[in-house]
């Protein structure tokens, strides 16, 4: 089954060759498009030669591990990145959360799960994807504390004009945010409207993310006007 018209092109990072092959094989059955990357290093030579659609990144490898390959990716590219981590790993999944990764799988890896998860990030990033008719209404810019939200261009700028990075996943948040300002919305709400139904995600997952979008929007971050938190209930921009 393939995504869409063009083939979407996976790049897996990971340094154990026969779960690479097994990835590859999979999602190349399914109409992906596999690119394979040994370390951190085949992974940035890789995206120099060609960006790819979406990347599936190791946490633990030998030499650059993949908390610090993330955070060198979103430094300048918001290539939506899902990360592989060992069951027990709930520090690295959060970590990577914080740092802008769009989701998590964890090892062994059930490849259907990773293919919905695949199929679901992409859906996030592609902003031409069937929107509601609210989201149809919405355009044009939006104020967010230090910050200016350009809906159409889904980009965030600074005061000075300078564009802000943002995930395809903090950009959803943003828009649900400027769609129902004034409104309290609980994680439920905020999974659902900014994220994908049908599948289990980490429960903390809106919280963090909110907590590193707080860093780039807020003059204070640990005392946030912008995007705020109702006790028990969830939050509110106002």
């Amino acid at each position: 089954m393939t995504v869409g018209m063009d083939k979407k092109t996976v790049l897996v990072c990971d340094d154990e060759p026969h779960l690479r092959e097994m990835l590859a094989e999979y999602l190349t059955e399914r109409g992906f498009c596999v690119e394979e990357a040994e370390h951190a290093d085949a992974l940035f030579a890789s995206i120099g030669a060609k960006q790819p659609d979406i990347i599936i990144l190791d946490i633990n490898m030998p030499g650059t591990d993949g908390l610090t390959a993330l955070r060198e990716l979103r430094v300048d590219t918001t290539i939506p990145v899902i990360m592989l981590s060992a069951a027990g790993e709930v520090v690295d999944r959060i970590v990577g959360l914080e740092m802008g990764a769009d989701d998590y799988v964890a090892k062994p890896v059930d490849l259907r799960e990773l293919e919905a998860r695949i199929k679901a990030a992409l859906r996030r990033q592609d902003l031409s994807d069937v929107p509601t008719s609210r989201q149809a209404k919405m355009s044009g810019t939006v104020p967010f504390g230090r910050c200016q939200l350009d809906l159409d261009g889904a980009k965030l700028f600074a005061e000075d004009g300078k564009e802000i990075t943002i995930t395809a996943m903090e950009f959803s948040l943003l828009r649900v945010f400027a769609q129902n300002r004034g409104r309290v919305l609980n994680r439920d709400q905020l999974l659902e409207q900014a994220h994908d139904r049908g599948w289990e995600h980490y429960d903390r997952s809106i919280d963090l993310r909110i907590s590193r979008l707080r860093r780039k929007i807020e003059v204070h971050p640990t005392k946030p006007e912008t995007i705020r938190t109702v006790r028990g209930l969830g939050y509110i921009f106002d």
